[in-house]
């Protein structure tokens, strides 16, 4: 894999941490690491000289919230791989070992499945182990998880991919990091996943990603039990129920960057390509 290179285009293949949610933006969208990282690496491009003629950066995000790892590999591995971008986050199989039943035979031959398809279809293909929220459902399902985590590293390894690892990073299990769902990072973890990412891609560190949240006094007892029962009503509750009855929070949901009446991708790209700095927004790019 070539690291520390000049990257033109990502895409980004997941669920609904690489989706973006909970990082929502005033316009009832999502934002997230995907998109913070994309954007750092759109001004990055433009930022270096380049041949003339030579396209822009160009970015899809095709993360759905709530797929499985079947339907990671089924729905949008081939688009990513047919895209044959310079990089690739492939983050699944998490959705799998929350669920009571979880067959992990299966979710380890469709993850080498999707690193086998990937991997020689971009310049840098990077894979992940998530980070979890300290707590009692992290406690549970932790073997599933590290089972999950140790299948990342092996496959990185054989495939030439990179890994960046979030697991036991305490800065992303603090549960401030987290959003009221407690399944969901906030702003402030996102751009700290988008930093992680940055580096493992070999470029300069611009922040460290690592570094704990202040220190502050605990919650009293009172506001910890409004918390819970809040959370139960509004993200626990609903998702027993898509459980029971077969639902998924992604149904009928495409990927950001997938127009679904065409059945393919497309591509985005900064606004004004011409203009160094920060990313203020995209367009679609001209197939």
């Amino acid at each position: 894999m070539e690291l520390n290179a000049s990257y033109t285009s990502f895409v980004a293949v997941g669920d609904s941490f690489t989706e973006g949610m909970s990082d929502l933006l005033p316009d009832g969208s999502y934002r997230g690491w995907a998109d913070v990282l994309a954007a750092r690496l759109a001004a990055r491009t433009q930022d270096a000289p380049g041949a003339p003629g030579a396209p822009g950066f160009r970015y899809a995000n095709l993360a759905v919230r709530g797929k499985l790892i079947g339907q990671i590999v089924d729905e949008q591995v081939p688009i990513a791989a047919a895209l044959q971008p310079d990089v690739i986050t492939l983050v699944g199989g998490l959705n799998d070992t929350l669920r009571p039943k979880c067959d992990m035979g299966m979710v380890r031959g469709r993850l080498e499945e999707a690193v086998e398809r990937l991997a020689p279809s971009c310049k840098t293909l990077v894979l992940m182990r998530s980070p979890g929220r300290n707590g009692p459902v992290m406690e549970r399902f932790r073997p599933r998880m590290e089972e999950l985590f140790s299948l990342v590293g092996e496959l990185a390894e054989r495939h030439g991919a990179v890994v960046t690892d979030l697991y036991g990073a305490a800065s992303l299990g603090d549960p401030r990091m987290w959003d009221v769902d407690r399944l969901h990072l906030t702003a402030e973890g996102h751009r700290r996943v988008a930093e992680a990412v940055w580096q493992t891609l070999g470029l300069p560190a611009e922040s460290d990603w690592q570094k704990p949240m202040p220190e502050s006094a605990p919650a009293r007892w009172a506001q910890r039990r409004v918390d819970d029962v809040r959370f139960a009503r509004q993200h626990l509750l609903p998702w027993i129920g898509r459980r029971l009855t077969g639902r998924s929070s992604g149904d009928g949901r495409a990927g950001a960057q997938f127009d679904a009446g065409l059945g393919k991708a497309f591509w985005i790209t900064p606004e004004d390509a011409a203009d160094p700095g920060p990313v203020t927004g995209w367009r679609r790019a001209d197939d």
